[in-house]
């Protein structure tokens, strides 16, 4: 996990130091050239890459808090599972717990939910204010617990 952490702190986009927004999210895909394309999905969102070229589908109907990790999780596939060429497509809560999806999953908690939120607020303001489910918290306590960050 430090491997991804240390590459995460060279992009310098404030990742797990405050809380990533929309906004951000939108900024770093036009960075890196990733169309991102909402429709009605059988799952929440998937990355791929085809003929070169980085895509990230979102389901519409998805409420705004889960968007918002199925979204980074995706841009974290995108970030660390890149390949250097030929295609390639993650699907975000399909198939088994990989160690792919553990480290997308942790980009897009820490993006979500910075190392100060888990250190200083009551974890139950995150679910009532911030409207995170009690099992996002629960996962990113997690992280913080197991990886320090």
């Amino acid at each position: 996990m430090r491997f991804l952490t240390e590459k995460i702190q060279h992009l310098k986009i404030g990742w797990n130091e405050r809380e990533m927004t929309e906004t951000d999210f939108y900024r770093l895909c036009r960075r890196f050239k990733i169309k991102v394309v909402e429709m009605p999905l059988r799952t929440g969102g998937f990355y791929y890459r085809v003929m070169g070229r980085d895509f990230i589908a979102v389901d519409s109907r998805l409420r705004r808090e889960k968007k918002l990790l199925v979204l980074f999780h995706e841009l974290g596939h995108f970030l660390f599972h890149t390949p250097e060429s030929g295609a390639t497509a993650n699907f975000h809560g399909v198939g088994r717990r990989t160690r792919v999806e553990r480290e997308a999953d942790v980009f897009a908690l820490c993006a979500l939910i910075p190392k100060q939120f888990i250190e200083s607020k009551p974890l139950q303001e995150l679910v009532d204010e911030a409207g995170f489910t009690p099992e996002t918290v629960a996962e990113r306590l997690s992280v913080f617990e197991h990886y320090g960050i």
